[in-house]
Order: C-alpha cells, then sequence, then structure tokens
C-alpha cells in the first residue's frame, strides 16, 4: 500500500467512525427522549459564539477561527486538545492546525 493509498484509507476510516460516533449520539438522544431524562450538556463552547471565515480548501469549502480572545474560542481549543485535535459536533467536523491556535471546521455531508 502506498502512503497516498494509506492516507486515503486512514481518511476514510475516521469518516466512517464519526459517523459511527453520530448514530451513537443521536441513538443516546432518542433514549433520553423514550425514557425523559434530561441528557447534561456535553460541550462547555458554543460554536455560534465564535467568530469564524469562510476558506477555500485542496477539499472544498470550509470556515476557519483564530478567535483566540474570545474565551468560547479557548474553551474550543481545549476541548479539541482532549480529542488529538480533531473531534465531530452537530454535524460540523472541527480540527486544529499545526501552530495550534487556528480552528477549522467543515460540514459534515450526510
Amino acid at each position: 500500500m502506498t502512503d497516498d493509498n494509506f492516507e486515503i484509507f486512514l481518511e476514510d476510516f475516521v469518516d466512517m467512525l464519526n459517523a459511527m460516533e453520530a448514530g451513537i449520539a443521536k441513538m443516546k438522544m432518542q433514549i433520553v427522549k423514550l425514557v425523559g431524562a434530561e441528557e447534561k450538556p456535553k460541550f462547555s463552547w458554543d460554536p455560534s459564539k465564535i467568530k469564524w471565515e469562510k476558506a477555500e480548501g485542496q477539499k472544498g469549502e470550509f470556515e476557519r477561527s483564530e478567535d483566540f480572545n474570545n474565551p468560547e474560542f479557548k474553551e474550543l481549543l481545549k476541548d479539541l486538545a482532549q480529542h488529538a485535535g480533531k473531534l465531530s459536533r452537530d454535524g460540523w467536523f472541527y480540527w486544529t492546525y499545526r501552530n495550534g491556535s487556528t480552528v477549522g471546521r467543515k460540514l459534515r455531508k450526510r
């Protein structure tokens, strides 16, 4: 397997894992509705309170932020650090750039 093929495989594998994670989260929400219990919020940051700017990359459109003085952004960075720089939330995929102070996000295709 070439390095390019391996990278494509890993990207596809991560996409599959993210889809499984989203499916599990949805099923948990359905169970909570059926049982009538309240689920505790999972995230301490609100992406709508972060300044995002549109950008274009090799894989299409995405958004990026360097809103470092924003407490919501700082919480997002902490959460990303706990998830090896990548996570999914509410249909969005978030990642940290190598500089550690820039975050990208892209709407997941359904």
